[in-house]
């Protein structure tokens, strides 16, 4: 029998850092030292993932590893940054060994895939809660924010949307097989890192859609007090949305729904062109779905598709009941 000290110490204590990673000092302290890079700005973020409400109880445990770690560091893509550095804080109902392994195999997973070193956390008791400290560096002069958009700049997006809400409707109706893209999309994001370094220094302004387009969006608009007019018809939609919403319910998803993960941004329709071939580079295609304008507010689609994402709800997106 291990205790509950012997499992987080077997699953989820850091390996000792590589040479270079910028950690002088890792887990086993009271405090990690970590060495920024000279002439970077920390960029730092938080987020706190809830049994229910962010993700299902029966999720397999490698997914919301995943999940937890991936979330954060859409954070980091939305500002252009390279991801460095980790901490986590579990809440845990009871140590069980089996799915220990199984978080700590998508957590680590993912942190390999990004560069990006677990350097120290904590665990306690009580309801299953994962939060999420990312770290990472960016160029002063190339950070990305929500406040620079212009009047006139085009709207754009990475990759494609609704595939978040559209997971969700299929998990609440009995889907389970992670391979459906939908399901992959809700339940294994990808941050979009690259795609967020290649835009740095080039888009005018930046934010993840973790709310919905809509809700982000306005986000984004608020903070540059510019206004946008939509093109619903340019949205690209996520693979397979449109035959398990339907047609009108797919573009709600990628209008209102959340969890997609993907990148909003502005930019002068000047550099369209070379940022598309940029972000093309990690694999992505680039969406032009707007433009912004002096006139407050968002102009292109029906007022009634106005909800942003419930987290787990019970409903994926207004309208749209699993």
């Amino acid at each position: 029998m291990h205790s509950e000290f012997d499992l987080i110490t077997r699953f989820l204590t850091p390996a000792p850092p590589q040479v270079g990673a910028g950690v002088p000092l890792g887990v086993g302290d009271d405090c990690t030292l970590l060495s920024p890079t000279p002439g970077q700005r920390l960029a730092v973020s938080v987020d706190t993932s809830v049994v229910d409400v962010h993700f299902p109880a029966d999720a397999p445990a490698e997914a919301i590893g995943h999940r937890a770690l991936a979330v954060s560091l859409s954070d980091l893509a939305a500002m252009g940054a390279r991801s460095r550095w980790c901490l986590m804080s579990l809440t845990l109902p009871s140590a069980d060994a089996d799915w220990l392994e199984g978080f700590a195999k998508g957590f680590h997973a993912l942190c390999d895939a990004t560069g990006t070193a677990l350097v120290g956390g904590d665990t306690t008791q009580g309801e299953l809660a994962v939060g999420v400290t990312v770290m990472g560096e960016v160029s002063p002069a190339a950070a990305l924010t929500r406040s620079g958009a212009r009047s006139g700049d085009l709207l754009a997006v990475t990759g494609a949307l609704g595939g978040g809400a559209g997971g969700l409707a299929l998990w609440q109706q009995g889907e389970r097989d992670l391979t459906h893209p939908l399901l992959a999309r809700y339940l294994l994001p990808q941050p979009r890192l690259a795609a967020g370094e290649a835009l740095a220094g080039l888009a005018t302004a930046a934010i993840d859609i973790s709310d919905g387009l809509h809700a982000d969006l306005k986000h984004l608009l608020a903070s540059s007090g510019v206004g946008a007019e939509l093109d619903i018809a340019a949205l690209p939609l996520a693979e397979g949305l449109v035959a398990a919403l339907g047609e009108a319910h797919a573009q709600e998803a990628a209008l209102s729904g959340g969890d997609d993960y993907e990148l909003l941004i502005s930019l002068p329709a000047e550099r369209l062109d070379e940022a598309r071939e940029r972000v093309a580079t990690t694999g992505l295609a680039l969406t032009v779905i707007g433009r912004t304008t002096t006139t407050p507010g968002i102009a292109g689609f029906d007022e009634a598709l106005q909800g942003g994402w419930q987290h787990f709800s019970g409903q994926a997106v207004d309208g749209v009941t699993p």
